[in-house]
C-alpha cells in the first residue's frame, strides 16, 4: 500500500481533529439534555411534561448513535495513520476514556 502524501496526511489529521471536536461538543449537549430531563422530572408533571421528557430521551438516543459513529470515524482515521507508519494523530485514548465516562454518566442517570 503506497504511503499517504503530505496533503493526505494533513487532511487525515484535520479530519481527526474536527471529528474529535464534534464528538466533544455532542457530549456537552447530551449532558445539557440530561440535566434538562432531570429538572423537568422534578418540576414539571402531567402528560405534556412526560411527552417532552420522551422527546429528550429520543434525542439522546439518537445522539448516542451519532457519538458511536464519530468514535468509529476517529478510530478509522487513526488506523489510516498507523498503517502508513505515521505518528498517532490524536489523543485516541483520551477520546475513548471520555466516551466511556459519558456513557457511564448517562447510564446511571437513566437508571
Amino acid at each position: 500500500m503506497p504511503g499517504l502524501t503530505r496533503s493526505e496526511e494533513s487532511a487525515t489529521r484535520n479530519g481527526i481533529s474536527s471529528t474529535e471536536e464534534a464528538f466533544s461538543n455532542i457530549q456537552v449537549c447530551r449532558q445539557d439534555v440530561e440535566n434538562t430531563k432531570m429538572n423537568l422530572g422534578n418540576s414539571y408533571g402531567g402528560s405534556d411534561g412526560k411527552k417532552y421528557q420522551e422527546l429528550l430521551q429520543q434525542w439522546d438516543d439518537q445522539a448516542e448513535v451519532i457519538s458511536k459513529n464519530l468514535n468509529d470515524v476517529i478510530s478509522t482515521l487513526n488506523e489510516t495513520l498507523r498503517q502508513n507508519n505515521l505518528t498517532q494523530g490524536s489523543q485516541q485514548e483520551a477520546v475513548d476514556q471520555e466516551f466511556s465516562q459519558a456513557q457511564s454518566i448517562f447510564d446511571s442517570l437513566r437508571g
